[in-house]
């Protein structure tokens, strides 16, 4: 059974912690993985780009020269896309993106995102954040402690308004819960620091 180091604010070793076989030793999918994270990009997309084509331009509909004689091109209407006001080529329209996953291979996503972040070392538990004041300074410190300072995921067992007020300003920090924690985040994050309370929780969970 893996184990993990448990670290104080200081960043100085507490403890240790057993981590279930289950969601830290399984067979890393990276088909599972990949299909997720597209999944998540795909259905942040608002899908609103909208564009005429040359049957929704307003106007045209009378021929605007003679077929013959005139020397030109044989046109019809003004509203072709060669023309000034004319329609779009292959317009945009409104569509939905969403790109649906089966829970299943969803678990299986998370498992390998967390064994491979465990595999590289990615991962800090940590016992407790406790700040004195929810100051940003106070939040950049435990971080640095930590070995954090680059892009990292906080990952934190309930709501801590001192803990989100601290970490809001620093750009490189991304908050989250254990109920709301994807696989696209752990795998975009440099660090994770999972306070001790979550990684119990994410065992019970995903166990």
């Amino acid at each position: 059974m893996p184990n993990i180091d448990v670290l104080d604010m200081q960043g100085k070793k507490v403890g240790t912690m057993e981590l279930s076989e289950e969601i830290f030793a399984a067979n890393v999918n990276v088909p599972a993985m990949h299909l997720v994270v597209r999944s998540i990009l795909a259905n942040k997309r608002q899908g609103t780009q909208s564009a005429l084509t040359r049957g929704m331009v307003r106007g045209g509909g009378r021929k605007i020269y003679r077929q013959k004689g005139t020397g030109n091109a044989r046109h019809h209407g003004n509203r072709a896309p060669q023309f000034r006001h004319g329609g779009v080529v292959f317009a945009p329209q409104p569509r939905d993106y969403v790109i649906k996953v089966p829970k299943k291979v969803r678990r299986i996503a998370m498992k390998s995102a967390l064994t491979s972040k465990f595999n590289e070392g990615s991962i800090i538990v940590v016992d407790e954040i406790k700040l004195a004041d929810a100051k940003t300074k106070l939040m950049a410190e435990v971080l640095k402690n930590l070995g954090a300072e680059k892009k990292a995921l906080l990952v934190l067992a309930g709501k801590d308004e001192s803990v989100i007020r601290a970490s809001k300003n620093i750009p490189t920090v991304k908050d989250a819960y254990v109920n709301t924690i994807n696989v696209y985040d752990l795998l975009n994050a440099d660090k994770i620091v999972v306070l001790k309370a979550a990684m119990e929780s994410i065992q019970e969970v995903y166990a």
